[in-house]
Order: structure tokens, then sequence, then C-alpha cells
């Protein structure tokens, strides 16, 4: 059975971090690009950074560009989000997501990918 599981996020103050986890079973990971998207409330799901199979393709929304980074342990079967300097506007619901398509880099829309997990609420508020 094919699942993706989020966990790590919760409330923190503006300027602060988190370190979002995405554990997969079922899944080679090496198989597969891996994303993170962004729901905040009201709004539409949005790419926030994406990793491609091998890790040779990094790609991040211009809103977190610097303050985020993607990781992916193939070994262990996890992808990572660390997030630091959080904002108000960082506030929403994370997903990962995994993609079996065959193109050669990871994209930041949500058609790109087929598999996702439940997300995990982040809130940043003082």
């Amino acid at each position: 059975q094919l699942q993706l599981v989020e966990s790590g996020g919760g409330l923190v103050q503006p300027g602060g971090s988190l370190r979002l986890s995405c554990a997969a079973s079922g899944f080679t990971l090496v198989y597969f690009h891996v994303g993170w998207f962004h729901q905040a409330p009201g709004k539409e799901r949005e790419g926030v950074s994406c990793k491609s199979r091998r890790g040779g393709n990094t790609n991040y929304a211009d809103s977190v560009k610097v303050r985020f980074t993607i990781s992916r342990d193939n070994a262990n079967h996890t992808v990572y989000l660390q997030m630091n300097s959080l904002k108000p506007e960082d506030t929403g619901i994370y997903y990962c997501a995994f993609s079996s398509f065959l193109q050669a880099m990871c994209v930041m829309t949500k058609g790109g990918y087929n598999y996702w997990g439940q997300g995990t609420q982040v809130t940043v508020s003082s």
C-alpha cells in the first residue's frame, strides 16, 4: 500500500522554524520526484518546493527562497522541508506529493504529482 504521512506542523511565532517530514511507505523513493505544497486558508494549493528523483534539480517558490530547504533521504524513504524565518503568510496546510511521471525534472504544479499525503497544519502567529 502506497502511503505518505506528513508530520512536524504546529504553532510557531513569526521568525521561528519548523521541520516538516513526509514518511513514505510502499515507495522506492529514488524513482519519484517529490514536492511540497502549501494551501493557505481560502486559497488554492500552490507549489513551495520540489526536488527531482536523484536530487539534481531543486526548485523553490519565490516567496520561500532562502528561507525553506527541501531535502530527501532516499534510503530512509523520507522527505523534509526545513522552514526558517516563518511569516504569518506561511500559515496553512502543507502537503507532500510524489510524482511517478516521466518528466526529467520536478515541477511545481499540482498536476505534476499523482500521490499525496493528508497534510499537516502550520500556523505562524504571535
